[in-house]
């Protein structure tokens, strides 16, 4: 009796374990690498569990949390560059509907440093990072990487490697220690109040993966979006008043100082090249001045997505005939005059005094796609410059070859402005993406989807009134009549703007996936017109309350949503989830869209989501010391983690758990399970026993 009562207990002990865990799926190891007397490379290196995946640093935004890593602000060392990762894995993953990368079994990154000080000394980093599998996510958690320097001659690989105890979980009813293994250099360091990021925010769903071979055709694939979309922005750039003039012109030049045609055809082909040459030295300088690895971080940290929509709104004012982006004069006038030389030099010459004299119709196109190439990274800014030039050296180098295709060029005209004006307004569209993108990363929900696509309903509503002759800017000819191309420009766009209205009221608008902010991210998720609730449901929100998925009333503060529970008599249900938590949208999608269960959770019960991933900051006199950690609560995620963590001893998400008025659970918590049959078994059981 006493042995199956021993061995009941086990397995019973045994599924409580199971079912509440705390995960620590990744390890963290450090170690630096001296690359010559004043250079060195941090190495973080990350082991990671089977089964889990680490997602990267380079995630767009609207998607998932990335790794992200800080450093102090010291006079010991400079950053050189961004930190660099391994090529991972990249999946196209249909929750978020993008391409996100993650890593399996282990990761590598990279900080490399320029050593100022003489003696010894300690770089204390931290890593933020969430993890995920086939059926949790994680929090954010971070992680304190610990460098150690020795700035002299002969040092070689340092790496250091303890096992330390940081995270502790106990409640009134249980002594449990859990424990949190960090392979980092023990040596004490004072925490760093002054950090600055390098390294940019956002992360990335689950895929399951058999091997960690980079997905080379969808690079290749983005790498070939970036050249078309380059090389039509060049063709859009040879119809602007700078540079459409100056084809016969030029062309003339080299028909009219040449002897023979065959010598006229190759000097307008050298000078096609010295075109592309010099755009494809601007993609150099570009990707020199951030890294090549680094570049995809300026598309997805919140100040530069910021700087970018300032630089668009300027061209677009630019383009608009606001007024004009000029280079200094003297400098364009030093360079015709080394044009006058002849020669190859010469030739050289009159390539980039055409690049300046046309800055200012150029100039914000080129700048608009070193931003595009930016959120690409890797060698897209050269891929860019080499389409972009690409178009605009060629029909200098054809009309030399073929001077008799002169006679069919249309002459200069309004029309031309009219193209600047057209580039304009769609510069004005695209600035208020990068805008958008600040927005979703610091979850303020001041630019939400609708917001967003009235803006561009506004602006493309306007740019097709422009065509059809109803407004008129300054820098435009008096318009007698309108072409049949401008016609039917202008239809085209009025049909995108009647196309863009049904996206306000829920529609989602699958021509432009990707530019608006997501169908959750919005003042209600189904759009104005969607906003009712069933009728088992509250008619109005109640205070502190929001419309949740599928419009199911949600609390997302604990205190404020066990009072109304208390208040109307009803169980409450908390849902501990995550903006960035891939299987929460899983579970949203597939489990709460049923109506029997959105039946019960917007009618039987008080829904409690609680995100630990909300990255906005606590009030100063709500940072209570970790019991966990030892740290300060910084954010309101990090508030609600803590709280799963001791009281239900664990901290994956999804996880539900029905509770009465005093907190008590009332049935077993249930975690993923995206079969509506148990989940909606396991709410009906619960409901069941409260009283």
């Amino acid at each position: 009796m006493k042995k199956n009562v021993f061995v009941l207990s086990f397995f019973l002990l045994f599924s409580i374990f199971v079912k509440a865990q705390v995960y620590n799926p990744v390890k963290w190891k450090t170690s630096v690498e001296k690359i010559s007397d004043t250079e060195f490379e941090l190495i973080a290196k990350a082991t990671i569990e089977s089964g889990w995946h680490l997602y990267s640093q380079t995630v767009a935004a609207g998607g998932p949390i990335p790794t992200r890593f800080t450093f102090p602000k010291k006079t010991d060392f400079q950053l050189l560059g961004g930190v660099k990762e391994d090529k991972g894995k990249t999946v196209n993953d249909p929750v978020f509907e993008m391409q996100i990368k993650f890593f399996e079994k282990e990761a590598t990154f990279k900080q490399r440093i320029k050593v100022i000080a003489s003696k010894p000394f300690q770089v204390k980093a931290e890593v933020e990072f969430m993890v995920c599998d086939d059926t949790n996510c994680l929090p954010p958690t971070y992680e304190d990487l610990i460098f150690s320097i020795t700035p002299v001659a002969g040092a070689g690989v340092s790496t250091t490697k303890t096992t330390i105890p940081v995270v502790t979980a106990a409640d009134k009813n249980s002594a449990t220690t859990v424990e949190k293994v960090a392979q980092v250099d023990t040596s004490s360091v004072a925490v760093e109040n002054d950090t600055v990021t390098t390294v940019q925010e956002l992360t990335a769903p689950v895929k399951s993966a058999e091997d960690r071979t980079p997905n080379s055709r969808e690079e290749s694939k983005s790498l070939w979006t970036i050249f078309i979309l380059s090389f039509f922005s060049g063709f859009a750039a040879l119809l602007t008043p700078c540079v459409f003039p100056m084809i016969p012109m030029t062309v003339s030049f080299f028909t009219k100082q040449s002897k023979t045609k065959s010598e006229g055809i190759r000097k307008a082909v050298f000078y096609g090249l010295s075109i592309i040459a010099i755009y494809i030295f601007l993609g150099a300088v570009v990707t020199w001045a951030f890294g090549a690895d680094s570049l995809n971080a300026l598309s997805t940290n919140v100040w530069f997505n910021l700087v970018f929509f300032l630089l668009l709104l300027v061209f677009a004012f630019s383009f608009l005939g606001a007024f004009e982006i000029m280079l200094p004069s003297s400098l364009a006038n030093k360079v015709d005059n080394q044009a006058d030389k002849g020669g190859i030099i010469g030739i050289v010459f009159m390539a980039l005094a055409l690049a300046i004299v046309s800055f200012s119709c150029t100039g914000p196109i080129v700048g608009t796609l070193l931003v595009e190439a930016a959120s690409r990274g890797g060698i897209a800014p050269f891929v860019g410059m080499f389409g972009f030039s690409l178009a605009l050296a060629l029909p200098f180098t054809l009309f030399a070859a073929f001077p008799g295709w002169l006679n069919s060029l249309p002459k200069s005209g309004g029309w031309l402005n009219t193209v600047k004006v057209f580039l304009g307004f769609l510069e004005l569209a695209l600035a208020f993406k990068f805008l958008s993108n600040a927005d979703l990363v610091l979850q303020l929900h001041w630019l939400e989807r609708e917001t967003f696509l009235a803006i561009w309903i506004g602006i493309f509503g306007t740019l097709a009134f422009y065509l059809f002759g109803k407004i008129q800017l300054p820098h435009d000819s008096p318009l007698t009549h309108i072409s049949v191309g401008r016609l039917s420009l202008g239809i085209i766009v009025l049909s995108f703007t009647i196309y863009l209205i049904p996206g306000i009221w829920g529609a989602p608008l699958k021509m432009i996936s990707g530019f608006p902010p997501p169908l959750n991210y919005s003042e209600m998720p189904n759009g104005i017109g969607g906003g009712s609730v069933s009728k088992e449901g509250a008619s109005v929100l109640p205070e502190g309350a929001e419309f949740g998925p599928h419009n199911i009333v949600a609390f997302t503060d604990y205190d404020q949503g066990m009072a109304y529970a208390k208040k109307i008599g009803k169980p409450a249900m908390i849902d501990f989830t995550g903006h960035a938590c891939v299987n929460c949208r899983k579970m949203e999608d597939k489990v709460w869209s049923d109506e029997q269960v959105q039946k019960i959770l917007n009618g039987d019960l008080v829904l409690i989501s609680l995100y630990v991933d909300d990255k906005r900051e606590l009030p100063e006199s709500e940072r209570v010391v970790s019991k966990l950690t030892g740290k300060k609560i910084k954010y309101i995620g990090q508030k609600w983690s803590e709280f799963q963590t001791i009281t239900y001893k664990t901290n994956a998400q999804p996880f539900y758990v029905l509770v009465d008025h005093e907190g008590k659970k009332l049935n077993e918590p249930t975690a993923y399970n995206p079969n509506v049959e148990e989940y909606l078994t396991w709410l009906k059981e619960g409901l069941a026993l409260f009283k």
